[in-house]
């Protein structure tokens, strides 16, 4: 079948903002051509995609299957075009970040000064924050996050590959108070728990079992936002307590940390780099996310 990629691109306009007028006005065509696009395409396709009442435009069923796959690899194409077109271009400017705090590899790792190294004419403003919002409304170019919390209306790009939460305490709190031999035995032991600002409840600590996914509150007896004091509490024997599986596995090595319910923390996708879905990416942010591509 022959790609109608007019078709498409009206249909991805249409599925973004759930309206004929606003994608009318953003392609810069009539409502009436919107609408006769979206029908050939359904047409071909023969199946609905698009739900249209008065009041709202939804997808349906198959519109937002097809919604799901084609939009990133449009993006992608989008990317590739405005990379050939702006390749003379040198990236230049301030590219702010916001990343999850741990969101390790990214922050510690060679990336960024890998990046800082290819790219000089680019400064790099760095804001490590595990409070959710819009970057675009607050000004920044990109996020990196957990795969899972991204919205789907964002491209996103992989810095890590599957990652694992878990469970730790150092020897001498084992040798003083036993192991939990279950996730559900952490009601009776002492834990250090984290927030992600003051005025939000403690993170409920997350497993699975025999296929199934369900989270615990620890009603920990100490809670900060701030890991590396997390880390440094557990490591002196003051309780157990559970985050990424990167972040501790230097102190694991040292023997300073003991990994506890291994069999209950499961594997998960990773961190991303997130950004606007734009046709036309500066070409510093563009810069960074094909750095981003070589390194994985």
């Amino acid at each position: 079948m022959a790609i109608d990629l007019t078709g498409i691109s009206v249909f991805l306009a249409v599925a973004e903002m759930r309206s004929f007028r606003a994608a009318a006005a953003h392609l810069g065509v009539t409502r009436p051509a919107v609408s006769q696009a979206i029908r050939r395409l359904e047409d071909r396709l023969g199946v609905a995609l698009v739900q249209r009442t008065t009041r709202s435009v939804n997808l349906t069923e198959a519109g937002e299957q097809l919604f799901q796959r084609v939009a990133p690899a449009i993006a992608e194409v989008g990317l590739a075009l405005d990379a050939a077109a702006d390749r003379d271009m040198a990236p230049s400017g301030l590219l702010r970040l916001a990343v999850s705090s741990i969101a390790e590899r990214f922050i510690s790792g060679p990336l960024l000064a890998g990046f800082a190294d290819a790219y000089p004419a680019v400064q790099i403003d760095v804001t490590v924050t595990d409070e959710e919002f819009d970057i675009v409304a607050e000004g920044f170019d990109a996020g990196v996050r957990l795969g899972e919390v991204i919205d789907q209306d964002m491209i996103a790009i992989p810095v890590s590959g599957e990652q694992r939460q878990t469970v730790v305490a150092a020897p001498a709190y084992i040798e003083r108070f036993g192991r939990p031999s279950h996730p559900s035995d952490l009601a009776q032991h002492r834990c250090i728990g984290w927030r992600p600002a003051p005025q939000t409840a403690p993170y409920r600590w997350e497993f699975g079992e025999e296929g199934r996914e369900y989270d615990v509150a620890v009603n920990p007896e100490i809670t900060t936002n701030d890991m590396w004091l997390m880390i440094r509490i557990a490591c002196a024997g003051g309780g157990i307590t559970f985050g990424m599986e990167e972040t501790f596995r230097p102190y694991v090595a040292s023997g300073q940390l003991v990994p506890l319910l291994e069999d209950y923390c499961p594997p998960f996708a990773g961190f991303f780099l997130y950004f606007p879905n734009r046709r036309n990416l500066a070409p510093k942010l563009r810069a960074l996310v094909d750095h981003v591509k070589r390194c994985r």
